[in-house]
């Protein structure tokens, strides 16, 4: 069966402020030292088992010149740019539905664009794992990661029985508080949601029918009009009309035949500023530094600087991100409230910094 994927890079990376602005997200940022920019990663790992012709990014019109202009390999007309945020499960119903007219059916890889993995090849082991399970029947598969520590950050898969080495999914769970998130690691019966999802079109569609009915009518008329005159005005009409929600909550936690394959392949979902120092190499002194950065006792630092000089003299767990318009200077126990600036930047009305 044809497989095919959709990369999902709409987002704005918030967290990754100042770096990251809404002209400039994260997907489309270079966070490791070779110089590769996260959606470029995101579509290389997978061209062993994914032609190129049959990979599309999800993302907004805005990005439409990032994404061409980064991934020159991937046809034009498979970058598909969404009016309006509506979360996930639009998202997926408008690219299943465009990639239903081009095949009869398809596996489906779902993937976010801003991901990191550090063993490829365990990687690609584990999707064509999962692919084989979607191709069973009504399968939808979806990659759980195995916790290493009680993250209270991400969201949880709880697995049953073991099938052919995938795992029937008892039930989805929302972050959870760390006593919580302790009892998980300790029960062994719980994966990380890593919001990788591996399914055939119809099958998806199937479930959209079922439970979203005016997701999988709006998709369905931006299926048919795809590669026409009218296509724009009728994604705009029909994809700005659906309702916002993520495909956990509006198919996953409804839906039967729900499997996941456990993955251990060094994930990372460079989620904050504290990824930086997880994914690149650290000096002796726990420091990560990149750009014209001089340090004195400076321990467990990450320094992100460009051309002007940061110095950095007795600092001791923070983060300074340094800009031509912005510095940012956060402990690392608070990189999840960098969106408390971009709050008030946008209560300032100050677009420009945002």
């Amino acid at each position: 069966m044809k497989i095919t994927a959709v990369i999902m890079a709409g987002g704005r990376g918030e967290r990754f402020w100042p770096k990251s602005r809404t002209s400039h997200p994260k997907q489309f940022l270079s966070l490791t030292a070779d110089g590769e920019t996260m959606i470029q990663k995101t579509v290389k790992r997978i061209l062993p088992i994914v032609d190129a012709r049959d990979i599309y990014i999800a993302t907004n019109e805005m990005y439409r010149p990032l994404a061409e202009n980064q991934l020159p390999d991937i046809p034009p007309e498979n970058i598909l740019c969404e009016p309006a945020a509506r979360n996930t499960a639009p998202c997926i119903a408008f690219a299943a539905a465009v990639i239903g007219r081009k095949y009869d059916d398809a596996i489906m890889l779902v993937l976010p664009s801003d991901h990191l993995i550090g063993i490829e090849s365990l990687y690609i082991d584990t999707l064509k794992k999962a692919i084989s399970t979607a191709e069973q029947g009504k399968n939808l598969v979806t990659i759980g990661i195995t916790p290493t520590y009680p993250e209270t950050g991400y969201g949880y898969i709880n697995f049953g029985k073991e099938n052919n080495g995938a795992y029937s999914v008892e039930r989805f769970v929302e972050k959870p508080d760390l006593p919580t998130a302790e009892k998980y690691l300790e029960s062994g019966k719980y994966l990380w949601n890593s919001g990788m999802f591996i399914w055939k079109i119809s099958s998806i569609m199937e479930n959209i029918r079922r439970f979203m009915p005016e997701v999988y009518s709006g998709a369905l008329k931006i299926g048919e009009a795809f590669g026409t005159s009218e296509f724009p005005e009728i994604l705009e009409r029909e994809f700005s009309a659906m309702p916002s929600e993520s495909v956990d909550f509006g198919i996953m936690e409804k839906a039967s035949d729900i499997y996941t394959i456990p993955g251990s392949f060094g994930w990372d979902d460079v989620g904050s500023w504290l990824a930086v120092e997880r994914i690149n190499d650290t000096d002796e002194n726990d420091n990560y530094t990149e750009g014209n950065v001089l340090t004195a006792n400076t321990r467990n630092t990450t320094i992100c600087a460009g051309k002007r000089l940061v110095a950095s003299v007795g600092t001791e767990n923070i983060i300074i991100v340094d800009t031509d318009d912005a510095v940012l200077v956060c402990s690392k126990n608070s990189t999840q409230d960098v969106k408390k600036i971009i709050a008030q930047l946008k209560s300032q009305n100050r677009t420009e910094l945002i």
